[in-house]
């Protein structure tokens, strides 16, 4: 066989490998659109990744801002018995701290597709 062919067909299992492993990490986080995200709010942990400014200018309520930056070190202020919803501006970030909170045995997380870049339902803001 010749060399180009063998990196060649490395190469592609290898991209195989870490698609399949994307897909596996994030099998159990359901990503959810804008009406099934509104319609368990009020029984859910409602998670704001954005910075503090960003929130601060708008914000889905009932939400708690705990930025990406420091979410590794505030997680363990979650619960594991109650379903944990994330967003953040695009969706990004939540599929980050979902995989952080996946590792960590939390199970029933969900996140807000496409962000609230999105959101069409009422925000609260301070800077109003």
């Amino acid at each position: 066989m010749d060399t180009w062919l063998i990196i060649l067909l490395v190469s592609i299992v290898v991209i195989l490998l870490l698609v399949l492993n994307g897909y596996l990490n994030m099998r159990n986080v359901k990503s959810l659109s804008e009406e099934e995200f509104k319609k368990d709010l009020r029984k859910v942990q409602l998670v704001d990744l954005r910075e503090k400014e960003k929130y601060e200018h708008g914000h889905i309520m009932g939400a708690r801002n705990i930025p990406m930056m420091n979410f590794s070190m505030k997680l363990q202020s979650l619960r594991k018995d109650t379903p944990i919803y994330l967003y953040d501006q695009t969706g990004r970030l939540s599929i980050r701290a979902a995989k952080m909170l996946k590792k960590k045995g939390y199970t029933d997380v969900y996140m807000l597709k496409n962000g609230i870049s999105k959101w069409t339902g009422k925000i609260k803001s301070k800077t109003k």
